[in-house]
């Protein structure tokens, strides 16, 4: 009596190691990454201005005079039933048209997609200068509308707005409550715009490569998709007395063939 149960106590024992080791497969993040992990950054996430950008410039001098021309106004607002009436701040800016070009004064069109904010302060410094406008421009750039987005088995879905110039794919998951146990983690969709073409690309959240990957660092109007894994896709068609019929009877089985063994 004591051997079967020793027996019976192993075979449970087994079975739980067994899901728990399948488990933790499916769901960990870098699996493979060593405890000492250390890799050079070879990557350039400087985020690059596209079309469709909206740019707060800000022109500073120590004559405000000078300067003033070449900032646009803030508008106030307030969101309400009726419409859009005071309360609130934000700064116009400058939106990036078709062309990757904005319309700064003075100045006129200037060619701006493929820069970075500081590659366009100083040009737009040198431009000051050169022609005689500003003599000590202090030039700050900012995106107003640098925002990615994340769908799919997440815990809270939506549209994100970034106030810095680095996102990454992780951020981005975390800012959404972390995938849900229904998510997968091998094949996480990223879909970006660039270079007229729209471009979908697969991630593996389990796997070291994932920071090597073009799409680790996210970019504007990202979108990030977390497929549903086979248990969530078949949840719809399979009610919850149905699943509990159906592990009622693998254990009966499992009973049956463990009494037929050891008997």
């Amino acid at each position: 009596m004591k051997k079967k149960m020793k027996i019976w106590g192993y075979l449970v024992l087994g079975l739980c190691l067994l899901a728990g080791c399948a488990s933790q497969k499916q769901i960990a993040y870098l699996q493979d990454v060593p405890e000492d992990y250390r890799r050079q950054m070879g990557q350039d996430y400087d985020i690059r201005i596209n079309t469709d950008d909206l740019l707060s410039i800000m022109v500073n001098s120590k004559n405000p005079e000078l300067a003033q021309m070449f900032n646009l106004p803030m508008v106030s607002y307030q969101i309400t039933n009726t419409g859009y009436t005071g309360g609130q701040y934000r700064i116009l800016g400058y939106l990036v048209d078709k062309e990757g070009e904005i319309d700064f004064p003075q100045l006129g069109k200037i060619k701006v997609r493929g820069l970075t904010r500081f590659e366009l302060a100083e040009r737009l410094k040198q431009e000051l200068t050169g022609r005689g406008l500003v003599n000590d421009p202090v030039i700050t750039i900012q995106f107003l509308n640098f925002k990615v987005s994340v769908m799919g088995e997440v815990a809270r879905p939506g549209t994100f707005e970034v106030n810095s110039d680095r996102i990454t794919l992780l951020d981005a998951l975390s800012r959404a409550g972390d995938l849900t146990i229904y998510g997968r983690r091998e094949n996480v969709k990223v879909i970006r715009e660039e270079n007229g073409q729209r471009v979908v690309a697969s991630v593996d959240l389990r796997s070291a490569d994932l920071m090597d990957s073009p799409f680790y660092y996210l970019k504007q109007n990202d979108i990030v998709y977390v497929e549903p894994n086979k248990a969530r896709a078949g949840q719809r068609e399979i009610n919850q007395n149905r699943s509990i019929g159906t592990f009622a009877s693998i254990v009966s089985v499992l009973t049956s063939l463990a009494i037929l063994i050891f008997k």
